[in-house]
């Protein structure tokens, strides 16, 4: 009998399709099978809330003489730049943080700003302001020392305005120096941004507009207004600000690489309360909706990562392939709301309001 059994055993191990295991392959697919329900358990790693604390700064004393930083950035020189809205200025702060120079005064005049909207640099020092004076859109570049170098006006208003607060975020206010071009968001002429020479100069434009449902022409620019950013790792990001957030990639010559939405438990309450009719206020000679942004501020890490900060206080990372990997608080004097957000040659992640640094890592 159990010869037979032995038999019986044996044969049926070796029946076909039937599992014959070597000695301890059962405890290592257990423990396998513990790892991925484990796995599977945990909560994914962008729904959790890392909060990043401040790892130093502008001195207070240095940064309560702006009246309302909304730009800190660095040139490779260590050299700080901050742009106040406000005072209609541009400060630059030693790398020692012990000194803050004005660099850019108000007016109206070329080499002066009015009603500026928009900054950003250079690694080399260079930058750009884009300001309203006299109710037209102008941009200029500088050198580090504040000497212009070139200046145009760009054609008509925008057909919306997108603000913050007191912060329009459309137009010539979403500026970014890429080196050798400027890239200024203009769903007005058709498609998403336009790339210019620093004299101005329309070298091409980029991403078709999204379809957006309504029908007055002036709310349909308003949802496809964004942020146009370089990608240190090739190739260019594209946010929208407005109604449904998604962003783009596309690569160097223009070409869609991929489209993303931004979806967060922590943005929810905003999107579902999103309005349809929006508040409309006389610019000139013609009354323009004015449409409340739900993303605040973005940037591309050196790795090619995207930041984008909220219009509540949560900043969402993305990576390469355009998957959340991330969702980020900055805790200074309390938690911040980036009006911007800039990474250095050093490694640092620069955020306005209060001028702070953090790592991006930790």
């Amino acid at each position: 009998m159990n010869t037979e059994g032995r038999t019986r055993k044996r044969n049926f191990a070796h029946e076909p399709g039937t599992w014959n295991p070597e000695p301890g392959t059962v405890a290592a697919a257990c423990f396998v099978l513990v790892a991925l329900i484990a796995a599977s358990s945990r909560p994914d790693a962008a729904l959790r809330v890392e909060v990043l604390r401040s790892m130093g700064g502008l001195p207070p004393h240095i940064v309560s003489t702006y009246e309302d930083e909304i730009n800190f950035q660095q040139d490779t020189s260590g050299t700080y730049f901050v742009f106040d809205r406000r005072g209609h200025t541009v400060h630059t702060v030693d790398a020692n943080k012990t000194m803050t120079r004005k660099i850019l005064e108000i007016g109206q005049e070329d080499g002066r700003i009015i009603q500026p909207t928009g900054f950003d640099t250079t690694p080399d020092g260079r930058f750009v302001v884009a300001d309203v004076p006299r109710a037209q859109q102008r941009v200029q570049t500088f050198d580090r020392t504040g000497t212009l170098l070139t200046g145009f006006f760009l054609p008509g208003s925008p057909s919306a305005r997108v603000i913050f607060g007191n912060l329009m975020l459309n137009g010539a206010g979403s500026v970014q120096h890429a080196g050798d071009t400027l890239l200024i968001s203009h769903p007005e002429g058709g498609a998403l941004f336009t790339e210019y020479s620093p004299g101005g100069f329309a070298q091409r434009s980029i991403g078709r507009l999204r379809t957006t449902g309504f029908e007055d022409r002036d709310v349909h620019i308003a949802m496809n207004a964004g942020l146009p950013l370089v990608d240190p790792t090739g190739g260019f990001y594209y946010v929208f600000i407005t109604g449904k957030p998604i962003f783009r990639k596309y690569s160097a010559t223009g070409t869609l690489v991929f489209e993303r939405h931004i979806e967060g438990r922590e943005i929810d309450v905003v999107l579902e309360n999103q309005p349809t009719r929006w508040p409309r206020r006389r610019v000139q000679d013609r009354e323009v909706p004015l449409v409340t942004p739900v993303v605040r501020a973005a940037r591309v890490s050196p790795s090619g990562e995207l930041w984008v900060s909220l219009g509540v206080p949560y900043t969402y990372v993305y990576n390469t392939d355009g998957d959340k990997i991330r969702t980020v608080q900055f805790s200074a004097a309390g938690i911040i709301s980036p009006t911007s957000l800039f990474f250095s040659r050093s490694g640092k992640l620069l955020v306005t309001p209060g001028c702070y640094e953090f790592d991006p890592k930790s």
